[in-house]
């Protein structure tokens, strides 16, 4: 079983209440070999949501508490990215998730670039806090 992000699975689950479906993730889906998972939504955002950053750092620090998660507001909303992040690492192991397909420069599946906290288009290296959790339990990560 794969683990995919469910807005790349066609499910309207993205910060601005819309999807990024990748045809290939949603067959993997639909024939049940895939299960579509939102970090986000499992943490408690709302669809449609704030835009959010990690700032001054990536997924790993806000793991090891040295980072956090903001909304373009400047609320912090670090706990629903770790609530969120764990929720997901759940749903992994009761699934025997070998990999995952996750949505690219994304504060909580990205992988490799993210996001750089200042809501201005600008990539930092790093993964989101889910791939980062995710990576830490053993888990392939890649994204689409």
């Amino acid at each position: 079983m794969i683990l995919v992000s469910a807005c790349l699975a066609g499910i309207d689950c993205a910060w601005d209440g819309k999807n990024r479906a990748a045809l290939e993730i949603r067959e993997l889906v639909d024939k049940k070999l895939a299960v579509a998972i939102c970090p986000e939504v499992l943490g408690g955002r709302t669809i449609p949501r704030m835009r959010t950053e990690i700032k001054d750092g990536s997924g790993d620090d806000v793991l090891n508490g040295r980072a956090n998660v903001y909304d373009e507001n400047g609320k912090d909303v670090t706990g629903e990215f770790l609530k969120g992040a764990y929720a997901a690492l759940e749903i992994a192991r009761e699934y025997h998730v070998k990999k995952t397909i996750l949505k690219s420069k994304s504060p909580s599946c990205g992988i490799g670039k993210i996001y750089d906290g200042s809501f201005e288009g600008d990539l930092v290296d790093g993964d989101g806090v889910t791939a980062a959790l995710l990576k830490r339990a053993g888990i392939v990560c890649q994204c689409a």
